[in-house]
């Protein structure tokens, strides 16, 4: 049984991680806010969404949903942290800081063969970027692999879209967007 840890426990991270939970997955949920951990670990939500409470409850009673604030490892990372718009002037811009951060926080437990990908909303750019952080941090970024699925689910219809939408998928080598078609072709019911 493949393990996946969530990097974020927002409104993609937690119904993702909850999804992958009660589809057979060992999932470790990581948020940095600990009131957030505590929550999920008692089998309830701190965000509004529905179905969503019982996808979080029968994914942490059966075992197969752990949150804490330090990942992990596993065999997927999935980072889904915030990409909130920053000011600048006219033309707003994407803070990626969370993205950096959780490319950072990930990478003393990355392994050979591991495939990471980035789940949250991000300019052309972003996956290279991850990749660029890991190999800083010390990750033979030959290695591994490294993935790109954008979220594209709406507010409310979240559960039912994470099952039921298409996904578009792409890796950084051939190899890598093979892995990530495969992951996603085993939980989701829309083309990858």
């Amino acid at each position: 049984m493949k393990k996946i840890s969530v990097i974020g426990l927002g409104y993609i991270g937690l119904p993702t991680a909850a999804l992958l939970a009660n589809s057979g997955y060992k999932v470790s949920g990581v948020d940095v806010n600990e009131q957030t951990v505590n929550i999920i670990n008692q089998g309830k939500i701190h965000i509004v969404e529905p179905d969503l409470d019982a996808f979080v409850r029968s994914a942490v009673t059966s075992g197969n949903l752990k949150a804490s604030i330090e990942p992990k490892q596993a065999d997927i990372f999935m980072i889904c942290v915030p990409t909130p718009f920053k000011p600048n002037g006219e033309i707003p811009e994407p803070d990626l800081s969370h993205v950096i951060d959780a490319a950072r926080y990930i990478a003393p437990h990355v392994q050979v063969g591991n495939l990471v990908i980035l789940e949250s909303t991000s300019p052309v750019g972003t996956t290279e970027r991850v990749q660029q952080v890991l190999r800083e941090q010390g990750v033979n970024t030959d290695e591994i692999h490294i993935a790109y699925c954008p979220e594209r689910v709406l507010p409310g219809r979240i559960m039912i879209e994470l099952l039921e939408n298409d996904r578009i998928v792409g890796g950084l080598d051939p190899q890598s967007t093979a892995l990530v078609s495969a992951f996603y072709r085993s939980f989701v019911k829309g083309k990858v």
